[in-house]
Order: structure tokens, then C-alpha cells, then sequence
């Protein structure tokens, strides 16, 4: 099924949505949806709102803000992912991170800074405030209310 999850809400490895073979330059600006496989070299900007994946003979030189990114390949360039980074052997990432989960198995090599914060998850509430006198009910306001879950 295309864009099942795991339990961590990453899609599955087996379920690659396009690909950038080996032996292939793209310079320029990415987007897509669902998983992508980079074998080839890659120069530019990625965005989107899935995984990202830089098999063994992957180079990328590039911004990358996706939700999910997993390096065996070599990647240079400041990455923000919303869910979590991985860097698999032999990879080797060369920048900054933003991320709340970083994984960097033994033998994997990562030069720069991260930083990690816990996602924060937000919701608008609307309340309505009634004033009550007697037996009328008379609404006074919709207040919308900014709070935080998931301590």
C-alpha cells in the first residue's frame, strides 16, 4: 500500500514513490510527495513533507527540509526534518540539523551542529463564554485559546 507507516509514522523503505539513479545529475529545486530514493548526484533545494532517502552512492549538495531523512550516501548542506534523521554507514552528512530524533549508527559520520527540540503540537480551541441570568442563556463571545499538548 503506497504511504503505509511504520509505528514511528515513517513510510516504509520498500515503498519508493521515485527515484534519481545512479549515474544521474539533477541541479535545481525538488519537491515530491511520498518516498524518494537518491542514488545520483543532487544539487540544490529539497522540500517535502515525506522521506527522503540517499542510498550508498548518493551525493547531494543541498538545503533539505523534509519529514523524514535517511543517509548512506554523502550529503553536505543544513537539513531540517520534522520527524527524525538517520545516518547509516558508510554516510556521511556535512552541516547542520534540525530535528527532534537524530540516529547515527556506528560508522556513519556526521560534521556540524544539531539541534533537537521535542515537536510541539498546538491546537486552536474555541470556547464559547454564555452568560446565564435565570432561565436565558445569552452567548457573549468566541475566545480562541492557543494551547499545548503532549508533555
Amino acid at each position: 500500500m503506497i504511504g503505509a507507516k511504520d509505528q514511528k509514522g515513517i513510510p516504509k523503505v520498500d515503498e519508493v514513490n521515485a527515484f534519481l539513479g545512479k549515474g544521474t545529475t539533477f541541479e535545481g529545486k525538488m519537491t515530491f510527495e511520498g518516498i524518494f530514493r537518491l542514488d545520483g548526484k543532487f544539487e540544490g533545494e529539497i522540500f517535502a513533507g515525506d522521506s527522503l532517502i540517499v542510498g550508498e552512492t548518493g551525493e547531494v549538495n543541498a538545503q533539505i527540509k523534509v519529514n523524514a531523512l535517511m543517509v548512506n550516501g554523502n550529503v553536505s548542506g543544513n537539513i531540517v526534518a520534522n520527524s527524525r534523521v538517520e545516518i547509516y554507514p558508510p554516510g556521511r552528512v556535512v552541516g547542520d540539523i534540525k530535528t527532534p530524533t537524530l540516529v547515527i549508527s556506528e560508522g556513519a559520520i556526521f560534521e556540524g551542529n544539531c539541534q533537537m527540540q521535542k515537536k510541539e503540537t498546538r491546537r486552536d480551541e474555541k470556547v464559547s463564554v454564555l452568560k446565564v441570568k435565570g432561565d436565558e442563556k445569552e452567548e457573549l463571545e468566541i475566545t480562541e485559546i492557543e494551547t499545548e499538548s503532549g508533555s
